[in-house]
């Protein structure tokens, strides 16, 4: 019997530490199987509707910055509640009236069990208008970070960029980035967590609040 990878429904949203679920889908890449992102960082990012005015300001964007996402190791995979169909035509229409192409597979999920398994959604509803959510996936298949944004406002590019190459340079426990951070810029120290630190240091941040510079192996 081949494997079941019907997405099983949560009973809560994902959270940070989750393991993302399996599954397998149809794509304008072809089928596609989110195991099959193993050992790579991977960007799972779903938006409420093909044909929409922020959707597609978002997938211009993320097509333009395609390259600077694998400079980092990170994959981009797409995913809306529309048909694959209706995502062909809209690829068709952003690169035609907009001459951009794009190129990261873009998935479908019509019965809404993706979303409901990722907890976009809840089990009841009907509709994924107010989905516009972004599950930031490290190699091992785990969620390390996640934002979800409403029908109306779009998200930053930029950001997305900063939060993969933050959690790629913390990921080994050795480092923590302070508020807007990015590459190449002062790293924070994590904290002693004894008495003793706290005590040692020459003025009373100096145990938690640790500014030094950013030197990677």
């Amino acid at each position: 019997m081949p494997e079941d990878l019907t997405p099983r429904p949560l009973h809560r949203p994902l959270r940070i530490g989750d393991a993302a679920p399996d599954f397998i889908a149809r794509s304008t890449t072809g089928p596609l199987r989110l195991s099959d992102y193993r050992g790579k960082w991977l960007l799972l990012f779903s938006h409420p509707g093909d044909f929409t005015p922020v959707c597609t300001s978002e997938f211009v964007a993320l097509a333009r910055a395609a390259d600077r996402f694998a400079a980092l190791g990170c994959e981009l995979v797409a995913h809306s509640v529309d048909s694959l169909f209706s995502h062909l035509a809209w690829v068709r229409a952003i690169h035609d009236d907009l001459g951009v192409t794009v190129t990261f597979p873009i998935i479908e999920d019509p019965s809404l069990e993706i979303a409901t398994a990722f907890g976009m959604v809840d089990q009841d509803s009907r509709s994924a208008a107010a989905v516009r959510a972004s599950y930031f996936i490290d190699p091992e298949g785990v969620v390390r970070a996640l934002t979800a944004y409403p029908l109306s406002v779009g998200r930053s590019v930029e950001e997305m960029l900063r939060t993969v190459a933050a959690l790629q340079r913390t990921s080994d426990g050795l480092a923590m980035t302070p508020e807007g951070w990015s590459p190449g810029a002062d790293i924070l120290a994590p904290p002693g967590l004894l008495a003793r630190d706290a005590l040692s240091g020459k003025t009373a941040t100096r145990w938690f609040y640790r500014l030094t510079p950013d030197e990677p192996e």
